[in-house]
């Protein structure tokens, strides 16, 4: 498996970006990689890609040099290393909630002693078994990144605990779903979830573990940083396809409105 460039750049204190996507062409992926995006969030929980479409957007990934991610449904361990064994760089795991839910996740990604994941070397990940068994086992537990989501007041509750399992990369919060379990939905830069993130990025700070967190436009994403954040999923290709039309189509409309006045 090859070096896992999101991670290194993490572990040398740099911030990161990149968008989740729900549109299944693998040219979406190439355009986010060209653009300069560090990595794509492939999100399966929220959308309809399939596995054999994530394969090949995979596949666009390593042709335009950006780290691929899957977001799972569901802290599953099928579901879990199906993304891994077609060549995800990393999983995003939803609803990690408390101690049980980090070790499960954990021991679906990786191999003993570290975990158990389901061991198949005759897998895309493993270049179809071209290499070395014992080497592809080491470097996929090396290189893969566990991306835990903390989703709500329950998770943030037992953070604490959750911190204390090895093996997690990064601590993603949610900021939408965090605005709704303190029962102010959408209000992401709210006071009171700007200080349960505070929180989060402290207690994480503590134990050297990385915090991710969404942002849909440019002001939200320096806000997170300039709290700490360094994994930042910024929008989704839908949502940048759209504002991008919408501009385009407003300004389009403007300059024809404003040349037939005069």
């Amino acid at each position: 498996m090859k070096k896992n460039r999101l991670k290194e750049a993490l572990k040398n204190g740099k911030t990161v970006f990149g968008p989740f996507l729900k549109l299944t062409d693998p040219a979406v992926v190439e355009i986010m990689g060209f653009a300069g995006f560090d990595f794509v969030i492939i999100d399966q929980e929220h959308g309809p890609i399939s596995i054999e479409s994530a394969q090949n957007m995979i596949r666009a990934a390593e042709a335009a040099d950006v780290t691929p991610i899957i977001r799972v449904p569901d802290n599953d361990e099928p579901l879990i290393l199906r993304a891994l064994d077609i060549g995800a760089q990393g999983v995003e795991i939803p609803q990690i909630n408390c101690k049980d839910d980090a070790l499960k996740a954990v021991k679906s990604v990786k191999y003993s002693p570290q975990g158990a994941r389901g061991v198949c070397r005759y897998v895309r990940a493993a270049n179809y078994s071209s290499i070395d068994k014992f080497d592809y086992f080491k470097s996929a537990n090396n290189e893969t990144m566990i991306i835990a989501h903390i989703e709500g007041v329950q998770g943030i509750n037992n953070l604490d605990e959750i911190l204390s399992v090895p093996g997690l990369d990064i601590i993603f919060i949610g900021p939408y779903d965090l605005s709704q379990s303190l029962s102010i939905p959408g209000k992401v830069n709210d006071p009171l979830v700007v200080d349960k993130m505070r929180e989060v990025i402290s207690k994480c700070k503590e134990n050297n573990v990385v915090v991710g967190t969404f942002a849909d436009d440019v002001e939200t994403a320096k806000l997170w940083t300039s709290l700490g954040a360094q994994y930042i999923s910024f929008s989704v290709d839908v949502g940048i396809l759209f504002e991008a039309s919408r501009n385009i189509v407003n300004e389009l409309k403007s300059e024809i409105f404003s040349a037939h006045l005069t």
